[in-house]
């Protein structure tokens, strides 16, 4: 009967050593190195949607990139910033949407103008007129003038453009943006 008992508390303790090394185990192995690199964050833009989404939700384009979560503390909007495209000409674009959100961009391309690069990489989208693109779409948010009265304004270096976005070359050190306005 000793026999029996010294069996059942030999394997209780075997059960309990195996319990705790399966806890030590899955806690050990939580994927945290200790650094925190190429971890996207979200920035709310203060009517509890991300930033830089549209408002059913979608994830905006290039979602997938690591981003760093900036906030701009002397204006109180949120920026989001990625990295995004390959290529040798690099430019920032920021997209400001109608609750002045900010998301902001670093483009690497090797197109020429400013509209075949966010093109390419799905940050615009609209319809093409006798004038060029006429964007409705920017980073999955639209805005269309003949429905809402909203449209997008196109800036080069803080300063409205005086070309279409599919028309204006990139330069490199140059900033573009796209902004939300109403009529």
């Amino acid at each position: 009967m000793q026999k029996k008992c010294s069996k059942q508390i030999l394997s209780c303790i075997l059960c309990i050593v195996l319990i705790v090394a399966m806890a030590l185990f899955t806690t050990g192995c939580n994927g945290s190195s200790g650094s925190q690199a190429n971890v996207p964050t979200e920035a709310s833009d203060g009517d509890g949607e991300i930033a830089g989404t549209d408002t059913a939700g979608d994830e905006p384009a290039g979602a997938d990139a690591a981003g760093d979560e900036t906030t701009g503390a002397d204006t109180g909007t949120d920026a989001d910033s990625s990295v995004l495209g390959e290529g040798s000409k690099v430019f920032t674009f920021t997209v400001v949407d109608e609750a002045g959100a900010q998301t902001q961009f670093e483009i690497h391309t090797d197109q020429e103008t400013v509209g075949a690069a966010l093109v390419e990489l799905g940050l615009i989208d609209g319809d093409e007129g006798e004038y060029g693109l006429y964007v409705k779409t920017v980073n999955g948010i639209t805005a269309d003038y003949d429905t809402d009265g909203k449209y997008w304004s196109f800036y080069i270096n803080d300063e409205y453009a005086q070309t279409g976005v599919d028309a204006t070359d990139i330069t490199e050190g140059d900033s573009y943006s796209f902004k939300i306005e109403k009529a």
